[in-house]
């Protein structure tokens, strides 16, 4: 199960300032950006998925909300309907060659940018035509493939924010149609 870290605390403050709607936590882990999206008055509800069934039960047995409901789902695979906001905290780092244990909630596929592109693939289908993407990445991926993935997708987007940390540089962006 992924800890919250600075990726996380620095989505959740634009979370908390603009999920409206009906709301998807894709790749929830513990549930943090799910329960921060309640926390406005303007979300009716909240759909928070992970590919990880320990996550998804840890919610389950953790977080008492009757705004969440919590699914098992790879990216979009067990998600239907449209959503107002869409978080994304994805796995965007490259995987090491010589790891033994690979961690799904950390590594993005070989060059850290392959869930990324996945999610960008389906996430339109998912999108209120007024809504927005949230989604966390760091500089160790590539601000340039994610933002050409993002573009090649029919997708615009805005920078909201950056924070420098250690040897790389963490970004949140809004993404519409």
């Amino acid at each position: 199960m992924y800890q919250p870290a600075e990726d996380s605390l620095l989505l959740e403050k634009y979370i908390e300032k603009s999920a409206r709607g009906r709301v998807l936590d894709v790749g929830t882990g513990i549930g943090v950006q799910a329960i921060v999206a309640t926390r406005q008055k303007a979300v009716n509800e909240v759909i928070a998925v992970d590919i990880d069934k320990e996550s998804i039960a840890y919610c389950r047995r953790n977080v008492s909300n009757k705004k969440i409901n919590f699914a098992v789902s790879d990216l979009f695979s067990n998600v239907k309907g449209k959503f107002n906001t869409i978080i994304f905290n994805p796995p965007y780092l490259p995987e090491e060659k010589d790891l033994k244990v690979k961690d799904k909630a950390l590594y993005g596929g070989e060059e850290g940018i392959e869930i990324i592109e996945r999610f960008f693939s389906k996430a339109n289908s998912y999108l209120d035509k007024d809504g927005n993407i949230f989604i966390v990445f760091s500089s160790i991926t590539g601000k340039k493939k994610v933002d050409a993935i993002i573009k090649k997708h029919g997708f615009k987007f805005k920078e909201l924010g950056k924070q420098h940390i250690f040897f790389e540089d963490l970004y949140v962006y809004a993404v519409r149609k």
